[in-house]
Formats: structure tokens, C-alpha cells, sequence
């Protein structure tokens, strides 16, 4: 079955009198069409293959033509109403990514102001020596990563929070204004197949009228004369003239729709490509900037390395000795 079908097995509210009296097209006959919703498809029994606009890209301009029940309620909701659902949604994901980073700033700040805090304790400050100088470098390199913390957090407010939540401030109001010119132009196709399907009626009554008329004068049951046969028939003609031209103008708004709906719809699928590159960019900066951090980092602790090679407890000896010794004359045997 193809997406049309399923799109028509989807929409209950197709009326009994739109599946054998759907409007024409200027090309198609009242059999070859099923109107839903006012929008006028092939039939399904007597579907010709359509090509897609974009094939093989999944493109929104091909997929978003029909209505489909609201999940939420007992109505539909148009295609349109779905991509624009899925462009808010989107710019809420971002709005969340970006809440996300500030997160994981705030946890930079404090590490990196705990990390500042630890390293101006005292405890072992009297450590001598080698080992003490490796100690001492040892807390300096707090500092130091807490500094290149610091520089995270500001880089990652910068370069990834701050894009985030500030790419397309007036998305939502867009949005809006474009669901409102498409859904006015569904309104007005809706208000043409209204005119379309009174006319029809008002046709069928010229002719049931001019039908009857007719049949009277043959079987001589009325005194109507044939001047009366005329009017009915030229009221039958413009009832039918009528017809036609509500039709042409159906046709054209939903020419224009369809116009504006492939636009739009391009249009939403070039800004979703815009916004998941854009997202994906800032990510990577996220990752560039996490292995700075940690290049930085290890850069903090390499001068302690440098020092702890260098840690001689023989030479730390010699040097407390030299400055604590209290002589070198040891004791002998006391003598009679």
C-alpha cells in the first residue's frame, strides 16, 4: 500500500458525498479525484504514479500532503502542523542543550573554586627538602588547574552556552507568522470547495428542474410553455457556468497552497539542516575545548614530575643533617 493509501485510511473525515462527487480538476474527472479535508487527491483505485519532487531525499516537500488524526483529540492535524511541531521541539532541545552546558559550567566553577581553596591549605608545609619542594609544586599545581578551569568555564559560556541559546531568539514568533499564511491559505482553499460543492448543488436543482419541466410539457400535465423550458434551461446553463467558475477558482487557491506549502516546506527542512550543523559545530567545540583542558591540565602537573624525579632521600638526609646535627663525637667507655 503507498503512503497515499495510508494517508486515506488515516482520515476519517471524508465526507459520503465527496467519494462520488469530489470536485473536478480542469484535467481529471469527478472519478479519478477524492477530496479530504478540501484538498483534492487522485483516487486511490484509479491513482497515477506521481514523481516525487525530491527523490530519494526524504524531503519534507514530499511526504506532508495529507491530514492525520491528532493523537490528542478525535480531529486531524494537517502535515504541516507536524514539521512545524518538530521545528519547536527542536528549538527546545537546543534551549536545553544550552541549560545543559550551564550545568556543566556551574560544576567547572566550583571544582575549579575548591581546587583554588585546597591549594592554599597548610597541611605538610613543613615538609623539608626535596620532597617538600615536589609537595609545595604539588599544591602550586592546584592553582594552576584551577585557573585552567576557570578558563574552561568561561570558554565554554562563550563559545558553546551562549550560541546555543541565543541562535534564532525569534524563531518561535517566525514560526508563528508562517503557520498563520499557510493555515490562512488552507482556510480560503476549504472556503472555495465550499462554493464549489454550493454551486454543485445549485446545479443539480436547475437540472432536476429543468428535467421535470420537461417532462410535464411532453405528457402535457402543465400549461408551462416552452418559454419556460428556455428560462429553466439558460438557468441551468449559468447554474452550470457557475459551477465551472467556482471550480477554476478552487483549483487556483489550492494551486497557491500547494506553491507556498513546497516553499515553506524547503524552507523548514533547510532551517533543521541549519540548526542539527550548527548544534553539532558548538558540540565540537565542546570536545576541542575538553582536550585543551586536559592538555592544560597535564601541563599543571608536569612540573611536579620534573621534581619528584628529582626527590633524593640520601641528599634530603645530608642536608637536615648538616642544618640539625648536633655533633658527630660519639660516646666511649667510661674509664676506672
Amino acid at each position: 500500500m503507498s503512503d497515499m493509501e495510508d494517508s486515506f485510511d488515516d482520515v476519517s473525515c471524508v465526507s459520503p458525498q465527496n467519494l462520488g462527487s469530489s470536485s473536478p480538476g480542469k484535467k481529471q474527472s469527478k472519478e479519478n479525484t477524492i477530496t479530504i479535508n478540501c484538498v483534492t487527491f487522485p483516487h486511490p483505485d484509479t491513482m497515477p504514479e506521481q514523481q516525487l519532487l525530491k527523490p530519494t531525499e526524504w524531503s519534507y516537500c514530499d511526504y506532508f500532503w495529507a491530514d492525520k488524526k491528532d493523537p490528542q483529540g478525535n480531529g486531524t492535524m494537517a502535515g504541516f502542523e507536524l514539521l512545524l511541531q518538530k521545528q519547536l521541539k527542536g528549538k527546545q532541545m537546543q534551549k536545553e542543550m544550552s541549560e545543559f552546558i550551564r550545568e556543566r559550567i556551574k560544576i567547572e566553577e566550583e571544582y575549579a573554586k575548591n581546587l583554588a581553596k585546597l591549594s592554599q591549605n597548610s597541611l605538610a608545609a613543613q615538609e623539608e627538602g626535596s620532597l617538600g619542594e615536589a609537595w609545595a609544586q604539588v599544591k602550586k599545581s592546584l592553582a594552576d588547574e584551577a585557573e585552567v578551569h576557570l578558563k574552561f568555564s568561561a570558554k565554554l559560556h562563550s563559545e558553546v552556552e551562549k550560541p546555543l541559546m541565543n541562535f534564532r531568539e525569534n524563531f518561535k514568533k517566525d514560526m508563528k507568522k508562517c503557520d498563520h499564511h499557510i493555515a490562512d491559505l488552507r482556510k480560503q482553499l476549504a472556503s472555495r470547495y465550499a462554493a464549489v460543492e454550493k454551486a454543485r448543488k445549485a446545479l443539480t436543482e436547475r437540472q432536476r428542474d429543468l428535467e421535470m419541466k420537461t417532462q410535464q410539457l411532453e405528457i402535457k400535465l402543465s400549461n408551462k410553455t416552452e418559454e419556460d423550458i428556455k428560462k429553466a434551461r439558460r438557468k441551468s446553463t449559468q447554474a452550470g457556468d457557475d459551477l465551472m467558475r467556482c471550480v477554476d477558482l478552487y483549483n487556483q487557491a489550492q494551486s497557491k497552497w500547494f506553491e507556498e506549502m513546497v516553499t515553506t516546506t524547503l524552507e523548514l527542512e533547510r532551517l533543521e539542516v541549519e540548526r542539527v550543523e550548527m548544534i553539532r559545530q558548538h558540540l565540537c567545540q565542546y570536545t576541542q575545548l575538553r582536550h585543551e583542558t586536559d592538555m592544560f591540565n597535564q601541563s599543571t602537573v608536569e612540573p611536579v614530575d620534573q621534581l619528584l624525579r628529582k626527590v633524593d632521600p640520601a641528599k634530603d638526609r645530608e642536608l637536615w643533617v648538616r642544618e640539625h646535627k648536633t655533633g658527630n663525637i660519639r660516646p666511649v667507655d667510661m674509664e676506672i
